[in-house]
């Protein structure tokens, strides 16, 4: 359509809206508020209908389970189950390594928490399970509280100075650590749940868990590597942890078992070119091919038909016992040395799930229930660790298994813990010769999505730099500093960001279109004209305790003058005057130019700070006409101000008070302030802390910049027809010998060359 067409044009006629007058013409309504008592009522009031709601809210499964499409469904989900319980066998025997527990601890991982979560969760398509980044994390702790140190034997037939690690005890004791370092993890997130604090993940942001895991894959990757080589190195956690571990590889590089690596290699190429196939033909396959489940089976069968380990030494999986392990209670004592590892690992184990979920929701056209998922993960996590599992999450890889083989329910998760049970009960055997080189391969190669991550960080320092220093920051700080560390640093330098980005804002000058009701930044737009004699100032953000300095320092750099320093020359160059005309150097004329009316408006607060007392005087000088002499007083060369509030969102105590006195500053400079764009929250805001006074009254409000610069100009043409038929006086030199000023010129000169310097950054 032609933009120069009628069609193209808009008219409003109405009339010019202060705040005030808006309010006369449109009543507001009135809010009413609920009472206490009524709240309670309303929450604690109970019914059959919402005791089933709630009930339904609880455990989900009973609101899905019987509406489920079996003829539709079943036979998909079934298929999916098949397909997705055996990845999840490998990876749960795989994961195990990471936290440093036997394999068949893995199977544990990948069984208990899929049953809870199928009546307690509401994603239809997560698999749930073990996660590579929370189990290195879990991990990282069970390292450090059963150091090798803590379990020495002497050896039998040898000196007393000679010493071994007692394996047993220590492999029992990472197993009760692992296991309750879960239940510790469950109870934070069942804890968060019920207070409904799942928000607070929201300030885990993209840019950050995508640093924060893309370092969680560098350690899964370091700590694989010693596995994939065989060789002997010590348990290392904490900072710096990855360079020891590196030294430590390449100290005891010459003890590499060849058969191990020869293992670990071909299983990363073949599983990596294989996942590479499934991504390019997905929409050519039945199935994903499951490579993971192959190279397994091979390598098993390989081990045991060369019997790799006798002749090679070759490191294999050796025991999986039949069935599992009784309950247990977990060692409480063991709590307060990971608290804060439990809780980071409970905040990102659920991070990640429940990004996985959101983005399959969206696909399928269905909502979850964030505060639901905590308690369903948190209760899966307890009930997993009293049966001696580790802390279970999800994984984008083994979710798109049971998305693309046709799962559509949790109905494919409960088949897939089905066959784990398998595995666990009667299969578990065939896998004892598969060499421990293969699962850490496994886990290299599914690693590949996250460390893709970082091809993303060019793209990102283009779209937003603030970003790209979280994720830059985050990933550092976890590589350098460990996990625990690394996120906590990456979570303060988001808020860092956050509030900085807050404590500047952008605050420009603004000009209007001409012709039009349309206001831009000066510096962006060639046609945007400045409205002669008013200085229109923008604030983009909140304004708070922590910006309000930087706001009143910008608002004077746009006006180009300091309304304080304004008002005290001026109250210098008044005194001296009063004193010149009591010698009759100077004299009042009737011209027009000084006008007979009072100094100006009164603030007991603001005038204890001045240095200077009160003038007695009953004249007030025209400041834009030439002074005589060599009185050097800034001219102020606007005669309104308009705040533009559209964009602030809150106001605190502390802003209302300075941006009050920041208006009476500039009355007394003959500058009227005037605030446009102010959310009825704001405006209630500014009731609410005693804004509003004699001097800084409503009518300085106004709906918009457009309302306020349309009152400007009638106000201005008003006050000129008046001026035309008044009369005032000025003052005016008797005689023409220099009146003696001289010994304050330097300090007017000072002054003159700040003002003038504050004007030239306002231009």
């Amino acid at each position: 359509m032609d933009p120069h067409l009628p069609e193209n044009i808009y008219c409003v006629s109405r009339p010019i809206y202060s705040n005030p007058a808006f309010e006369e013409d449109n009543e507001r309504r009135v809010r009413g508020g609920r009472t206490l008592r009524e709240r309670l009522s309303g929450y604690c009031g109970c019914s059959s209908r919402k005791a089933m709601q709630v009930l339904k809210g609880v455990i989900p499964v009973l609101d899905w389970l019987s509406k489920y499409p079996i003829r539709d469904s079943l036979l998909s989900d079934v298929i999916s189950g098949v397909s997705t319980g055996l990845v999840c066998c490998l990876q749960g025997l795989a994961y195990a390594l990471l936290v440093s527990v036997p394999p068949v601890y893995g199977l544990y991982s990948a069984f208990f928490p899929i049953l809870t979560y199928f009546f307690l969760g509401t994603s239809r398509h997560i698999s749930v399970g073990p996660f590579p980044v929370t189990c290195l994390m879990i991990g990282s702790v069970v390292l450090t509280l059963t150091p090798d140190d803590s379990f020495l034997l002497p050896l039998n037939g040898s000196s007393a100075n000679e010493t071994g690690v007692d394996l047993e005890a220590q492999e029992a004791q990472r197993i009760i650590v692992a296991s309750t370092m879960t239940v510790l993890i469950g109870l934070f997130q069942v804890a968060m749940g019920l207070l409904q604090v799942g928000f607070l993940v929201r300030y885990l942001s993209d840019p950050l868990v995508g640093g924060f895991t893309t370092a969680a894959a560098f350690h899964v990757l370091i700590s694989q590597i010693r596995i994939i080589l065989s060789v002997p190195t010590n348990n290392h956690n904490g900072f710096f942890s990855i360079a020891y571990v590196l030294i430590d590889v390449f100290n005891h590089i010459d003890q590499t078992n060849m058969a191990d690596l020869v293992a670990g290699l071909l299983t990363i190429v073949f599983v990596m070119a294989v996942k590479e196939i499934n991504t390019r033909f997905q929409h050519k396959l039945l199935m994903p091919i499951p490579i993971e489940v192959i190279v397994t089976m091979v390598g098993a069968g390989i081990s045991y038909a060369v019997d790799l380990d006798c002749r090679y030494g070759a490191s294999i999986v050796k025991s999986i016992p039949r069935g599992f392990s009784p309950p247990q209670i977990p060692d409480a004592a063991l709590f307060w040395g990971m608290l804060g590892s439990s809780f980071s690992t409970a905040v990102v184990g659920y991070a990640v799930a429940v990004s996985v979920a959101k983005v399959y929701a969206a696909k399928y056209d269905y909502t979850i229930d964030g505060n639901q998922e905590l308690v369903a993960f948190g209760v899966s996590n307890v009930f997993t660790g009293c049966f001696s599992g580790f802390a279970a999450s999800t994984a984008l890889s083994r979710t798109a298994v049971q998305e693309s083989t046709g799962g559509r329910s949790q109905v494919a998760g409960v088949v897939s813990a089905a066959m784990v049970m398998i595995v666990i009960a009667a299969l578990g055997h065939l896998l004892e010769p598969l060499q421990k080189s293969v699962l850490a391969a496994i886990i290299v190669a599914n690693l590949r999505g996250m460390f893709a991550q970082v091809a993303a960080v060019l793209a990102l320092w283009r779209q937003s730099r603030a970003d790209c220093l979280i994720w830059i920051v985050t990933c550092l700080a976890s590589i350098v500093l460990g996990l625990d560390v690394g996120l906590l640093v990456g979570l303060l330098f988001e808020m860092g960001t956050v509030v900085i980005r807050t404590q500047y804002p952008a605050c420009p000058a603004l000009g209007n279109i001409p012709g039009t009701d349309i206001y831009r930044n000066m510096k962006d737009y060639k046609n945007v004209a400045e409205v002669p004699g008013v200085k229109i100032f923008k604030c983009s953000s909140p304004i708070y305790f922590a910006n309000i300095d930087y706001f009143k320092d910008q608002l004077k750099a746009v006006v180009g003058f300091d309304p304080v320093r304004v008002f005290r020359k001026r109250s210098q160059a008044l005194r001296k005057i009063h004193k010149l005309i009591k010698k009759g150097k100077l004299r009042a004329v009737e011209n027009g130019t000084v006008a007979t009316v009072s100094q100006g408006l009164d603030n007991q607060g603001f005038e204890d700070d001045m240095t200077l007392g009160r003038l007695e005087v009953d004249f007030r000088v025209d400041w834009a006409s030439e002074l005589p002499g060599k009185l050097a007083v800034p001219k102020v060369h606007i005669h309104s101000l308009v705040l533009d509030f559209s964009a602030v969102s809150f106001l605190d105590v502390v802003a209302v008070k300075s941006i009050k006195l920041v208006i009476k500053e500039f009355l007394r400079v003959g500058v009227n302030v005037y605030i446009a764009g102010c959310d009825d929250e704001i405006i209630r805001s500014l009731e609410a802390l005693a804004f509003f006074d004699e001097v800084v009254t409503k009518d300085l409000l106004f709906l918009s910049v457009h309302d306020a610069v349309l009152f400007i100009r009638l106000e201005t043409y008003n006050r000129s027809l008046q001026h035309a038929n008044g009369n005032g006086i000025t003052v005016m030199q008797e005689n023409k010998e220099p009146l003696p000023f001289a010994e304050e010129e330097d300090l007017i000169e000072a002054y003159d060359n700040e003002h003038e310097a504050m004007h030239g950054l306002s231009s």
